[in-house]
């Protein structure tokens, strides 16, 4: 992300501000922008005396400021980190009359995740006209994480295959805490310069690459129905790390991706990649898919896929089994 590029650029150049206000839905760039705070700014022996980490729930904005006006211990500053600072969220703006005025040896982090305050009142405002940098983390949309990930594996030294991307974001999601914890994991197994490939996936993190959701997306947009029943037998047999009811929501969202494309007059790759927010790796297998799902039949998985939820979560069957459900869920698409 661009903007944490430059904050962190900017204080290893030695321009460091009184207050970082970091809030926004995404809250992995806001840990790691706290943690980076907390490691930079003072050495090993000044954080002993001169480091001090708060947290929302057992604190009030009075004794945040309280900490802040304190003066350093043998060092030229003190840095104050407030994590989960949106269970201050009643209280919040109080922090403004510290804000006009921050104490100049004082680096105080706000860590306010999955919220933002409120641009029009006098917090943000008076944040804006000090020193302060304010930043607001957004969540990646699943088509840009891919590209993540290979930016942030190459800063590491490391490429990464694209399917090896892909699978990691068809297994993980948008959840980007979760898939640097398992880079990480990776990381200390990989000679220098060795890329990431599905098979180091599979063998280290234990996601298959030839039994998930991606794959069995893949089939059904083929037709290919001995690839599907394949797929749909393993995730019966390993019902923990297959769910029924993480696969139906999945390829929802695939078939109402398909009516989306169905619905669209220009299907150049471009286009398509924009208006589905898919990454153009992606556009040849929905138009594949688009050739061998017609509209009308389109439609009619989607409602086919609605009903399948529901029995998933019991509504109308109690008694069926995970395998049952998935044996009704093919046979319904395909």
């Amino acid at each position: 992300m661009e903007e944490v590029k430059q904050i962190v650029a900017a204080i290893r150049k030695g321009d460091i501000r009184p207050i970082y206000f970091l809030m926004g839905e995404e809250p992995y760039f806001i840990d790691k922008l706290a943690q980076f705070i907390g490691e930079s700014i003072l050495n090993e022996q000044e954080r002993e005396f001169n480091q001090t980490v708060v947290y929302g729930k057992d604190t009030s904005i009075d004794e945040i400021v309280s900490v802040a006006k304190r003066f350093p211990m043998m060092a030229e500053k003190q840095v104050v980190i407030v994590k989960e600072a949106q269970h201050l969220v009643r209280t919040i703006e109080q922090l403004a009359g510290y804000a006009a005025q921050p104490q100049p040896t004082t680096v105080l982090v706000v860590c306010y995740k999955y919220k933002t305050i409120d641009k029009r009142k006098k917090l943000s405002k008076t944040l804006k006209d000090s020193q302060a940098v304010i930043f607001e983390s957004k969540k990646l949309y699943e088509n840009k994480v891919g590209d993540w990930i290979r930016q942030l594996m190459k800063s590491k030294g490391h490429a990464i295959s694209l399917k090896a991307s892909i699978l990691l974001v068809e297994y993980l999601g948008a959840d980007l805490s979760r898939i640097d914890k398992e880079l990480e994991k990776l990381q200390g197994l990989l000679e220098e310069g060795e890329e990431i490939t599905p098979q180091l996936i599979e063998k280290h993190i234990g996601i298959s690459k030839d039994y998930n959701h991606f794959e069995l997306k893949k089939a059904l947009g083929e037709r290919d129905i001995a690839k599907a029943t394949r797929i749909v037998t393993y995730f019966a047999q390993n019902p923990k790390e297959h769910p029924f009811v993480m696969t139906v929501p999945f390829l929802h969202g695939y078939f109402s991706q398909l009516l989306q494309y169905h619905g669209l007059t220009d299907h150049s790759s471009r286009s398509v990649a924009s208006a589905l927010r898919i990454s153009p790796y992606f556009v040849p297998e929905i138009q594949t898919a688009a050739r061998n799902y017609p509209m009308k039949e389109v439609s009619r998985i989607v409602s086919h896929l609605r009903d399948m939820d529901l029995k998933g979560k019991g509504v109308g069957a109690a008694n069926m089994s995970q395998a049952d459900l998935l044996k009704e869920l093919l046979v319904k698409i395909v």
